[in-house]
Parts: C-alpha cells; structure tokens; sequence
C-alpha cells in the first residue's frame, strides 16, 4: 500500500479584529477563520478564533461626595445670622468626569429677638444728639 498523506487544512483568511468590547478602559477584541476543507479529509488542528487585549482612554471617573453634614447653630446668639453645612470629596473628576458641585451651603437662620437693657433707647438718642 503506498503511504497515505494526510490533506493540509484548507483555512480563509482571518477576519478584520473586532471592535473593543469597552468603549473605554480595558476590554478585548476577537478576530476568526473559517475551516474550507472537509473536516473529515484529515485532521486540522489550527486555531480558527484569536482574542487580545485591547486598551481605549480610560473612562471618564465622576466626582463624588459624602453625604451633607448637619447643620450648624446659629453663627449669632441672638437676631439675623447664618448657619452652614459642608460635604467632603470622597473622589475627584478623573479624565473628563463630571465636577464636583458645590461643598458649602449657608442658610439664614434668625434666634430670639436680642434683648435691649431697660434706657438703652434713651442713651441712644441723647448719644445721636
């Protein structure tokens, strides 16, 4: 009997590489060939899929916050005052994320009416004359 050889695996080409499968940061990307030979013409042991890493700008990372403290007391013990409440950043913007708002609010607050001591008036007008 004459010695048998054995069919080459008839492949096509490999295909364009897939896109990213991020679209941004890291992700892969895949690429694949078809078998043109009958498989049952021999063995055909090449690979028909390939797959790689692939790296885009990284994604854009957002600010973020904790959350509002409480409110403070009255900056005044009596009449028209303000009181403020602060947040702290937990993470800055990173590569185009959004900017943090605002950290501070004050508000106006108002406490008991300030008292005048008994002839405060009087000594005011005479003071103006």
């Amino acid at each position: 009997m004459p010695e048998c050889h054995t069919i080459p695996c008839l492949l096509s080409p490999w295909s364009e590489w897939s896109d990213c499968s991020v679209t941004c940061g890291k992700g892969m990307r895949t690429r694949q060939r078809m078998l043109k030979s009958a498989a049952e013409l021999g063995d055909c042991n090449e690979e028909l899929e390939q797959a790689e890493k692939c790296m885009l700008p990284e994604c854009p990372i957002d600010c973020e916050l904790t959350e509002w403290s409480q409110w403070s007391e009255c900056n005044t013990s009596c009449g028209k005052g303000h009181m403020i409440r602060t947040r702290m950043i937990k993470i800055e913007p990173q590569f185009g994320g959004a900017a943090c708002p605002e950290t501070v609010q004050r508000s106006k607050c108002r406490v008991r009416k300030c008292l005048r001591g008994p002839g405060m008036e009087k000594r005011r007008w005479k003071e103006a004359r």
